[in-house]
């Protein structure tokens, strides 16, 4: 019995000691720790044993792959058995391509080089029948890397010159297939395209650039182009670099042409253009109209400052050549004269004409002047016509006419009253036509002028018109402008309506 209580007395002090060191334990870690939740149920776990959500999603992996090899199941099964070398319908029917084209960015044109840049987005589209499959997928977007593995049309533009790729970050290429076969393919390209500019109402002038495309080794009987709704698309108008033109329009044509290999069709997209000629009229049609109306400004300069006259109007070709070969500078080397052209070479003609009109003036002048202080060569009769009476003066001219050895002699002219009182001009001598006239009349020089300043001649005589010398730069200063006047009205009703 004594050793049963010594034994319950043992088992009691064995037992006490954790009752007693329990709180002495929870003090030591002070509630500083967060510990309070050591007792509470496990779904309260340190986030350390989040990566069951991260798993949580491998529940669905399987209905993913099932989606990823099904579709990797419809490719293979499509590509099993395609050749990419032989058409669609080979045997059969001609292959259909359908057209789109959305335009990105036109231009610049270079006009010396005749040729234009476009940024375009090309779209073709056609039926595979060996690319048809069942599922749940509507299509299928590749990348750029299937297309070595199917068929497309050996498309290339037939006027372009040099064409760039897009590949940034990879080459732009895409194709799409559909349920029923449909193939889309999409391809960004920069072409630069020859352009034929016909340059003869510059620059007033209106340009349609083509951009002509076939295939380049099926014929018409293998591959039919056609035109899809086509619609010019711009995102941003800022992004044309047109410079100098103005887009008005698109239009397409689609014909045949024959060649050696067959006959191929070919189809052409027009984009037309007008030139905006503001540019060239403060360039060109401003400062040849101004100089030109410069060269005028001689007629009101008295004959006499002769070397101001002529200084004017060289500096006045000379400026004109200067703009001519500046209009010249950036424009293709044709073979024809252009709209500038003439209307810069009128404007030269009428600089080189005030010039003219000053030497004419001056020629005209001087001789006149040179025959009045030169001495005179009279005819002996008329000496003897002064000394015999009246009644004898009829013999004294039959006689002086019958002779064969015509004698001259020399006097002054301050002494030749006689002459001074004669007709001086062919108008004068018209309304006289009596009088005797001497082979020394100072008006032999010019027939249809007056050469005196007094000439009292009618406007016509004897259907004839007799111009005053003196008042040829009278008459330039109203012929000139009016004539200039009356060009450029023809010129712009001509440049502008036609």
């Amino acid at each position: 019995m004594l050793t049963k209580l010594l034994l319950l007395l043992l088992g009691i002090a064995i037992t006490l000691p954790p009752r007693i060191e329990g709180p002495h334990a929870e003090l030591e870690k002070g509630p500083s720790t967060g510990l309070d939740d050591v007792y509470g149920p496990e779904p309260h776990a340190p986030p350390e044993k989040l990566p069951a959500e991260e798993i949580k999603p491998t529940i669905d992996t399987p209905r993913g792959f099932g989606k990823l090899l099904a579709a990797t199941q419809i490719l293979d099964g499509m590509l099993n058995n395609y050749d990419h070398r032989l058409r669609p319908g080979i045997g059969g029917k001609p292959t259909v391509v359908t057209v789109m084209l959305s335009v990105n960015t036109l231009g610049p044109i270079s006009v010396p080089n005749m040729e234009y840049s476009i940024d375009i987005t090309l779209c073709q589209t056609w039926y595979d029948e060996r690319l048809r499959y069942n599922g749940s997928f509507e299509s299928f977007v590749l990348n750029g890397d299937m297309v070595r593995q199917l068929w497309i049309p050996d498309t290339f533009f037939r006027n372009s010159k040099k064409i760039h790729n897009y590949g940034v970050t990879r080459l732009n290429h895409m194709v799409r297939i559909h349920k029923d076969g449909k193939v889309l393919y999409t391809d960004r390209m920069i072409i630069d395209a020859r352009c034929s500019l016909y340059m003869l109402k510059f620059p007033m002038d209106s340009h349609s650039c083509p951009l002509s495309f076939s295939s380049f080794s099926y014929p018409e009987n293998e591959i039919i182009y056609k035109w899809d709704d086509f619609k010019l698309d711009i995102n941003d108008g800022v992004s044309w670099k047109l410079l100098q033109f103005d887009f008005t329009g698109v239009s397409n044509e689609t014909k045949t042409i024959s060649t050696v290999a067959g006959d191929f069709m070919v189809t052409t997209l027009f984009f037309n253009v007008s030139r905006r000629f503001g540019f060239n009229i403060f360039q060109s049609y401003v400062p040849s109209s101004v100089t030109t109306i410069i060269s005028w400004i001689s007629f009101w300069i008295k004959s006499d400052f002769a070397q101001a006259r002529t200084s004017l109007g060289i500096t006045s070709i000379l400026t004109m050549t200067t703009l001519s070969s500046y209009s010249q500078k950036n424009f293709p080397r044709v073979s024809y004269m252009t709209a500038l052209d003439f209307y810069i070479g009128v404007c030269f003609t009428f600089c080189i004409c005030a010039l003219l009109e000053f030497a004419l003036l001056s020629f005209l002048i001087y001789h006149y002047t040179k025959s009045r202080t030169s001495p005179r060569v009279r005819h002996p009769a008329t000496r003897a016509c002064a000394l015999t009476p009246l009644r004898a003066r009829p013999y004294a001219h039959a006689r002086a006419r019958q002779q064969q050895d015509v004698v001259y002699e020399i006097e002054d002219s301050e002494d030749d009253s006689d002459e001074e009182e004669g007709p001086s001009c062919p108008a004068q001598r018209s309304l006289h036509p009596g009088r005797i006239q001497y082979p020394g009349s100072r008006c032999r020089l010019c027939k249809y002028m007056c050469m005196a300043r007094d000439c009292k001649g009618g406007l016509w005589q004897q259907g004839r018109l007799f111009i005053h010398i003196y008042r040829l730069d009278n008459y330039s200063r109203v012929v000139f402008p009016v004539t200039f006047f009356f060009f450029n009205v023809v010129y712009w009703l001509v440049c502008l309506n036609f």
